[in-house]
């Protein structure tokens, strides 16, 4: 989209500054009296956070109603199945950011990373060794690992919840038919252990039939993930883990998306010729299969 130049912020004179500034007083001590103080912390940081970007690059008023008009359409595309809001949180960064703040570092817990816009709750329960697939097509995936807390001690009866995309890049809620597929959830083994079938994961575009694509491609960035499987992990007294494995050799490990990566989230799948027997005894007849080792280590609660 072309706009027209507008005056550097460096060239503005004190009297209209002093407009400006006059203005961000005004409405920040409008909200000096809510009665919760965090809201009123965060409604006074958000007012000088949005004129600040406001005065910095001089919106104009075009501009400014050709976002209203975006935000409308990313609120029009939202429904039961697909959040619009969370993907424009993710290709900005904003996801992660707010991940980054609320998962901190603490000793060797596993790192989170986004949550993305298609968990859907109340997924189907299957038994440890079970498979999430569900007919969904793709490669067969062996994946196998244990939780334990930053002491190394197993979480016996973990909530382990998976989905994943299917090898043509879709997630089930995506297609119109109703279907399960590619998720499921399962609780460790008395040794904190888990073990289950799935998919290798495969690289696929974020929906960018909406108005976030519409804005990827006016900025030239790629919509494509890396490879990924999805894991949310939750368990008593422990903080609840949401994270990814990603594919090692993934060449889109260092433009993904929705800067989800992070390097120790990086597993290897390694592939396995057809006839190679299966650590279940499955038969995957004459396809070849891939297996993936995954140990999670949960934070304290409140870490």
């Amino acid at each position: 989209m072309m706009t027209e130049h507008r005056t550097d912020a460096a060239h503005i004179t004190a009297d209209q500054q002093a407009v400006e500034d006059d203005l961000v007083a005004t409405v920040v001590a409008s909200f000096d009296d809510t009665p919760d103080p965090r809201l009123k912390q965060m409604m006074q940081a958000v007012v000088r956070h949005l004129h600040a970007f406001i005065r910095e690059v001089r919106l104009t008023e075009q501009e400014w109603n050709r976002a209203i008009e975006f935000l409308t359409a990313v609120g029009n595309i939202t429904d039961d199945k697909r959040q619009e809001f969370v993907l424009l949180s993710d290709v900005l960064g904003a996801s992660m950011q707010t991940i980054a703040v609320n998962n901190q570092a603490h000793a060797n817990a596993t790192e989170a990373t986004v949550f993305g816009p298609f968990f859907v709750a109340d997924s189907p329960q299957i038994p440890l060794g079970g498979d999430i697939g569900g007919g969904a097509p793709g490669q067969p995936c062996w994946i196998e690992g244990t939780v334990t807390d930053t002491d190394g001690r197993p979480v016996p009866g973990a909530k382990v919840e998976v989905w994943e995309a299917d090898e043509d890049g879709l997630y089930d809620v995506q297609y119109p038919d109703g279907r399960v597929s590619g998720r499921a959830h399962f609780f460790t083994d008395d040794n904190g252990s888990y073990r289950f079938w799935g998919l290798t994961p495969t690289p696929y575009p974020i929906p960018h039939d909406g108005p976030v694509g519409t804005m990827l491609e006016a900025v030239n960035r790629s919509p494509m993930r890396a490879s990924h499987l999805h894991f949310m992990v939750t368990a008593d007294n422990l903080r609840t883990l949401v994270t990814h494995i990603f594919v090692s050799g993934d060449d889109l490990l260092t433009s993904d998306s929705v800067f989800g990566v992070k390097d120790s989230l990086v597993q290897d799948f390694r592939e396995q010729a057809p006839g190679t027997p299966t650590p279940d005894g499955r038969d995957p007849g004459d396809r070849s299969w891939s297996r993936v080792h995954f140990d999670i280590v949960l934070a304290p609660a409140g870490t």
